[in-house]
């Protein structure tokens, strides 16, 4: 027995184990073969690309505020509804704003009544300011004849008054020779009393000369008197300069105020039509604040308005993956709420910053506990024509750059 079990076993019962030792590193070998197959194709297949799942829709959102305060009287939107542009958002009461409207025409037809004042006033005053000039001088000129006259009556005066004297004292000496010829009775009563006469009268014409020149006096002082008005009036008549550049001045003025008052009229007209909120662009209403009977005014956020045809892309890529990206690159773009779908599109521009450096709060690598974090920069990616979807702002998104191959 013992011989029997030091024989050899049987050539049949080892041979699977044999086959099996020899097809395990085949096996092996091939799985090699095959990963290193998968590595090249799938490096093969993504050179010249970077991809980032950091991504997601951008798109304009626009907070729409009133320009002037007031109450609200209407609303006539709500929250995710379709407008357009220039549809009615809000509507404030407009009463406050047309009372002021009104107050500000009827400032604008008194300013507009006082230029025109001042026009005719200035129009009859350089009219009549030549006029007066003349006038004035013709009336100096006038005086001063007057004044000669008065002298030259004066002296007329003198002369009658010279005149009236030498025939009274003739007079006074006929009286004293005819009374004495009567008392020597050579000569009749009767011319004793003609020569009296004759002395009464030259008595009166003394006196009349007498009263002539106090008359001429008199009227030499009023014509002195007439040519220090008429000088005075000259000198009034000669400001014809001053009187135009004094009118010129009060129509200016005048003017100015119709302006003033156009100004403040067209900024009453604008701030009743500011009670009338419309949208700047279509778009979709979100975040609705707003309602009737609130008071608001420009410092507060009514709404916002989202535009549905301005979206893009914003993909936050890794420094190390920007080495070749550049603007005009072409791009594709998936969005998870569309499954596997691809939208083409093109690089825009890249950010002259990083993420972090725009934050609020942005790292100081100098504060003596930096820690090396690689770094993401946002690259804006515009697609290709309008998407046959609707892009929403925050959607999440894959993005891929076809760079250069290296």
């Amino acid at each position: 027995m013992s011989a029997v079990a030091a024989l050899p076993s049987s050539p049949d019962s080892s041979a699977p184990a044999v086959k099996e030792r020899r097809r395990t590193p085949l096996l092996m070998g091939a799985m090699a073969v095959g990963a290193g197959l998968l590595a090249g194709g799938w490096y093969l297949l993504h050179l010249g690309q970077q991809t980032t799942d950091d991504a997601q829709a951008e798109g304009r959102v626009m907070n729409v505020a009133s320009r002037v305060a007031g109450q609200v009287r209407r609303v006539p939107v709500v929250d995710n509804q379709r407008v357009e542009a220039g549809e009615v958002l809000v509507e404030l009461d407009p009463e406050d704003f047309a009372a002021r409207l009104a107050a500000a025409r009827a400032d604008l037809a008194a300013a507009r009544a006082s230029s025109d004042s001042a026009k005719a006033a200035l129009a009859l005053t350089e009219r009549t300011a030549p006029a007066s000039l003349t006038q004035a001088e013709g009336g100096l000129t006038s005086a001063t004849s007057s004044l000669e006259s008065a002298k030259a009556a004066i002296a007329q005066a003198d002369a009658e008054i010279t005149a009236a004297e030498s025939r009274q004292l003739f007079a006074a000496t006929n009286l004293r020779r005819a009374r004495t010829l009567f008392e020597q009775k050579a000569l009749a009563q009767a011319d004793v009393d003609l020569r009296q006469t004759e002395l009464d009268a030259a008595d009166a014409q003394l006196e009349q000369a007498r009263a002539r020149r106090m008359s001429a006096g008199a009227a030499v002082t009023g014509s002195n008197g007439g040519v220090t008005l008429a000088r005075g009036r000259l000198t009034a008549a000669q400001t014809t300069t001053e009187q135009l550049a004094a009118a010129r001045a009060v129509l200016a003025l005048a003017e100015a105020r119709v302006q003033q008052a156009e100004a403040a009229v067209r900024l009453a007209e604008l701030n009743l039509s500011y009670t009338t909120v419309r949208a700047a662009r279509s778009g979709v209403v979100s975040r609705r604040s707003v309602e009737e009977g609130q008071t608001v005014g420009p410092e507060r956020s009514l709404m916002a308005i989202v535009p549905r045809d301005d979206v893009w892309v914003v993909a936050n890529f890794k420094e190390d993956q920007l080495e070749r990206v550049r603007p005009g690159q072409r791009a594709r773009v998936r969005f998870d709420m569309f499954g596997r779908r691809e939208f083409p599109g093109h690089v825009e521009s890249l950010s002259h910053g990083t993420g972090s450096r725009f934050a609020l709060l942005p790292p100081d690598n100098a504060s003596g506990n930096f820690v090396k974090v690689v770094q993401r920069v946002p690259v804006l990616i515009r697609l290709d024509g309008p998407p046959d979807v609707e892009l929403r702002p925050g959607m999440s998104a894959e993005a891929t750059v076809y760079t250069d191959a290296p």
